[in-house]
């Protein structure tokens, strides 16, 4: 950050958005991320908050993380726009997106391009083990971490209830289940499989390896459309590494560069087990270091220069001024 009037760390650290409960807006919902209401016309008002999550777990709050998050997402919308029908109506502040309320399907889409991951969900923790059969899908002997796989592949997982793990699970079990028709099933994983492409030659475009990536889709109550919602691309719900380095470090055996929340679990796990011992405290210099990171990561994927808001007050205090504006009828 160069401007001269940006607050010090401790100021901008104080007035992260940790908590966007706005009592006048109905229909609030918590998540791990966001805070969600549902007006009475069919419209969802999104918080971005700074929240930053990892592990199942609300761990801190990253500077500028909402905004990041609100602005990656506002991009990657409108260049998927043409391969699929997504929720956005407007964006009245940086941290916030107005969309179309969807039924939201139960399963999340995860693509994926590379040998890697740390989470209980990841294919290399399971290929480590000795599994050899992940998400239906059969893998060979002799892969290693981080190196691209054979082919693009599809992961899905069940939705994680609030404290709860996402879980893994084969499209055969989806259907059979009754969670997606085979209809819907196929139609995600084409409508997944091409957006993937067009992230993956974009921030090829811009130096930039989209490793893998999560989508969650609904659908249209008016016109029963799948449609693309939460996120998109994000570094939250996206893993980015750095094209220009991976294949050096690869074969020094070192972790490819990142643009994401891998530089937080890494962090986590190099000083304990987050599944089964306390997550340390994490200081502040670290949290501004993840901050630029996120940053980077929007100027690298978008061309564009990243407008700081105003951090020398409390964020909920601008996100309420405009939201009053945009909903005076609530406020």
């Amino acid at each position: 950050m160069s401007d001269q009037n940006t607050p010090d760390t401790a100021t901008i650290i104080a007035n992260c958005l940790t908590d966007a409960m706005i009592p006048e807006l109905p229909n609030h919902t918590t998540g791990k991320v966001r805070e969600s209401y549902d007006l009475p016309d069919g419209r969802r008002i999104m918080v971005a908050s700074d929240r930053q999550s990892a592990f199942d777990y609300v761990l801190s709050a990253v500077p500028y993380k909402g905004q990041v998050l609100n602005q990656t997402a506002a991009f990657w919308f409108e260049e998927t726009r043409d391969i699929c029908p997504n929720h956005i109506i407007s964006f009245p502040d940086p941290c916030v997106v107005v969309g179309k309320r969807l039924d939201m399907l139960p399963v999340e889409m995860i693509v994926r391009d590379y040998m890697t991951g740390s989470t209980e969900t990841s294919i290399w923790p399971m290929y480590q083990r000795g599994e050899r059969t992940l998400y239906g899908i059969d893998f060979p002997e002799g892969l290693t971490k981080n190196q691209k796989l054979p082919g693009t592949i599809l992961t899905p997982t069940t939705k994680g209830q609030a404290g709860e793990h996402d879980a893994p699970i084969t499209p055969e079990q989806i259907v059979a289940g009754g969670d997606l028709t085979q209809g819907q099933w196929d139609e995600l994983a084409r409508l997944s499989l091409a957006i993937f492409a067009r992230g993956r030659e974009i921030a090829a475009k811009n130096g930039l390896i989209l490793v893998d990536t999560k989508y969650e889709f609904g659908v249209d109550p008016e016109s029963g459309e799948i449609t693309l919602a939460d996120e998109i691309h994000t570094p939250d719900s996206s893993r980015y590494w750095i094209a220009e380095t991976y294949e050096s470090r690869l074969a020094e055996g070192k972790e490819p560069e990142s643009l994401d929340k891998e530089f937080l679990r890494l962090w986590i796990n190099d000083r304990c087990d987050p599944y089964n011992e306390p997550i340390p405290d994490i200081p502040a210099y670290t949290l501004m270091e993840f901050s630029g990171k996120y940053v980077q990561l929007y100027e690298k994927v978008t061309g564009k220069n990243f407008e700081y808001a105003a951090m020398d007050r409390p964020v909920i205090k601008r996100i309420r001024d405009n939201l009053a504006k945009e909903f005076p009828e609530y406020f």
